[in-house]
C-alpha cells in the first residue's frame, strides 16, 4: 500500500499508543508543546531554521485516508474509539514558530504547537522529521557560505542525499542559506531554484575526442556555457578551450566558464586562469567541484585560489561532519499548567517561552534572552504565530 510522504502512518507506533491512551481516559485538554535543539555539535556555533513551509504543510493536509485507517484496523491493536478520531482527525490547533532563516541556539524554541494534547502528540515524528533534517543542511550550508566570502556556490548533492525526499529538501534548505542554486532538477520545478549543471565525464569520453565533445555540447547547450576541463590533462583542455572559443563566438556561442572536478584544485585553478588570460578568454571563470566542504573551500580561498564558484555535493547534503542535531519536542504546558521533565541531562524549562533578541547600533545581534510567553524583556521576539 503506497501512501503520500505525508500521511498519518508516517510517525512512531507510540504516538498512536499513547493518543489511544488519552482517548481511553478522557484527556482531551490543551496542551503545548516546543520544538527545540538541546545542545549543538562541536562544530557549530549556531543552527539556521528550516523546514516550517513543509511543517505547516503537514498540519494543514492532515487527513488519514480511508487505506491507511484501513490498514491500522487490520493490525487489531488498536481501539475503535482512536480509529474514529482518526478518521475525522483535521488540525485544529495554533502554531508559534521562528520564520525560516532564523539564527537559533540550544533550548530556543523554534516551533510551539498547541492543540488537544492528543493531536498535538501525534504530529510529533513528522514536525520533527521535516525541521530537523532541513535545519541541519541550512546551518551546514550557513558555513560554506562564510567559507566561500562571496563566491557563488551551488547544490551537486542529490546523487548523495539519503532519499529523494531528502535530496530535494536539502536543496531547498541549502538555497534558504545562500547558495546561487542546484543542480537538482526537481528542486526547481517545485520551489523555484535557479537551475546549474555542467557535463558529466562520461560525455567527454563518449567523444572521439576532447574538441568534439566540446563543440557538439556547445552547440546543445549553447547559454550559459561551462565545459568539464579535466577529463584527461586539465592545463592542455584549457588551451583547447582558448583555441575553440573564437570559433563558438563566431556561432553566437560564448563559453562561460570551465570546470574543474579533480585534483590539485588551487595549482590547477591557477594554470587554467593563466592560460585563459593569455588565450584572451579573461572573461571566462572557473568553478570547481569534487569533494569539497568549508575547510577546503576555506583553504583555497586563503591560497587565493583565483576559483570563482564551488559545487558542493556530498558533504552538504549528508552534513558529513555532523550528521544529526539534538533535537526535541516537549510537553511544556498542559491543562494551563507548566510542566518540566527532569531527567538527567534532558531536564527542560516549564512553560510556554519566547526568545528575546537584541541588537546592537549596528543591528548586529548582540545576545538573546530566553523569558515565558507574555513576559515583558527587552529585545524583539523572535517566535510568533
Amino acid at each position: 500500500m503506497a501512501t503520500g510522504p505525508d500521511g498519518v502512518l508516517h510517525t512512531d507506533l507510540y504516538q498512536l499508543a499513547m493518543a489511544q491512551a488519552y482517548l481511553g481516559e478522557g484527556m482531551a485538554g490543551t496542551a503545548a508543546f516546543e520544538l527545540f535543539f538541546r545542545t549543538l555539535p562541536p562544530q557549530r556555533n549556531f543552527l539556521v531554521t528550516a523546514g516550517l513551509a513543509q511543517a505547516l504543510d503537514f498540519l494543514e493536509a492532515l487527513a488519514p485516508g480511508a487505506a491507511e485507517l484501513d490498514w491500522l484496523r487490520s493490525l487489531g491493536r488498536f481501539d475503535d474509539a482512536l480509529l474514529d478520531w482518526l478518521a475525522g482527525l483535521r488540525f485544529t490547533g495554533a502554531v508559534d514558530a521562528m520564520p525560516e532563516g532564523t539564527i537559533v541556539f540550544a533550548d530556543e524554541p523554534v516551533l510551539r504547537v498547541t492543540a488537544p494534547i492528543a493531536m498535538a502528540q501525534l504530529v510529533e515524528t513528522r514536525l520533527i522529521n521535516l525541521l530537523h533534517f532541513q535545519t541541519l543542511i541550512s546551518s551546514k550550508a550557513a558555513r560554506l557560505m562564510l567559507a566561500a566570502q562571496g563566491r557563488p556556490l551551488v547544490d551537486f548533492g542529490y546523487r548523495r542525499a539519503h532519499g529523494a525526499e531528502a535530496g530535494v529538501m536539502a536543496a531547498r534548505a541549502a538555497y534558504m542559506a545562500g547558495f546561487a542554486g542546484t543542480a537538482t532538477v526537481e528542486a526547481g520545478r517545485r520551489f523555484g531554484i535557479p537551475l546549474y549543471g555542467t557535463m558529466a565525464h562520461s560525455f567527454i569520453q563518449a567523444h572521439a575526442g576532447e574538441a568534439e565533445g566540446f563543440l557538439a555540447f556547445a552547440r546543445a547547450r549553447p547559454e550559459r556555457l561551462v565545459l568539464l576541463i579535466d577529463t584527461y590533462d586539465t592545463e592542455q583542455a584549457a588551451t583547447l578551450v582558448t583555441e575553440l572559443a573564437p570559433r563558438l563566438a563566431a556561432q553566437g556561442i560564448t563559453v562561460a566558464g570551465v570546470r574543474i572536478d579533480s585534483g590539485d584544485l588551487a595549482a590547477h585553478a591557477g594554470a587554467v586562469r593563466a592560460i585563459l588570460d593569455s588565450g584572451g578568454c579573461r572573461d571566462v571563470t572557473i568553478f570547481a567541484s569534487g569533494g569539497l566542504d568549508e575547510d577546503k573551500i576555506a583553504r583555497l580561498r586563503a591560497a587565493h585560489a583565483p576559483i570563482d564558484g564551488f559545487g558542493v555535493g556530498t558533504s552538504l547534503t549528508t552534513s558529513s561532519d555532523a550528521a544529526a542535531l539534538d533535537c526535541a519536542y516537549k510537553l511544556q504546558e498542559y491543562a494551563g499548567e507548566a510542566r518540566r521533565k527532569t531527567s538527567e541531562g534532558k531536564a527542560t524549562w516549564p512553560g510556554r517561552k519566547q526568545v528575546f533578541r537584541r541588537f546592537d547600533a549596528d543591528r548586529r545581534m548582540a545576545d538573546d534572552l530566553l523569558a515565558l510567553e507574555g513576559e515583558d524583556a527587552p529585545g524583539e521576539p523572535c517566535c510568533g504565530r
